[in-house]
């Protein structure tokens, strides 16, 4: 392989890597309020996206109602940067019991569709963007492997 070869061989990946970034971000920006996941779109959806944070929630759960407001305000202004997502416990047990959700809310930030941080607990909304923000600006490996 001659280099201009090798040269435009490694242009050709550039520059399909920067349309795939290109494209996510376009992606990203769209969302401006939590995916619902379930059992069966979970994996999909949470891979799909660079950052995500989860919530595990349930109807009936108070501190979960306290919750929820802060993370719709968050996914609207973190829209393009991270995406949010909720998954109703009662409804999705198998999702919830693969994580060992045993309390709500848990909030999850996977990164690259991996759980990288976890939140167990109603948390004022500055806590739950300490976290994301710590993220944003960190290469974390996943805490489960």
């Amino acid at each position: 392989m001659s280099s201009d070869d090798e040269l435009e061989a490694i242009k050709h990946k550039k520059l399909a890597e920067l349309q795939k970034e290109a494209a996510t971000k376009a992606m990203m920006s769209s969302i401006t309020e939590p995916i619902v996941l379930t059992d069966s779109n979970f994996a999909s959806e949470v891979t799909k996206y660079p950052i995500m944070l989860v919530d595990f929630w349930a109807p009936w759960c108070g501190p979960c109602k306290m919750v929820s407001p802060i993370i719709e305000q968050l996914s609207r202004e973190y829209s393009g940067r991270v995406a949010f997502g909720k998954v109703n416990v009662d409804e999705n047990q198998r999702i919830a019991a693969s994580f060992g959700i045993q309390s709500i809310p848990t909030l999850m930030i996977f990164k690259g569709g991996k759980a990288v941080d976890v939140i167990i607990g109603a948390m004022p909304k500055a806590q739950i963007e300490m976290k994301l923000k710590q993220q944003l600006l960190s290469k974390n490996d996943s805490i489960y492997g």
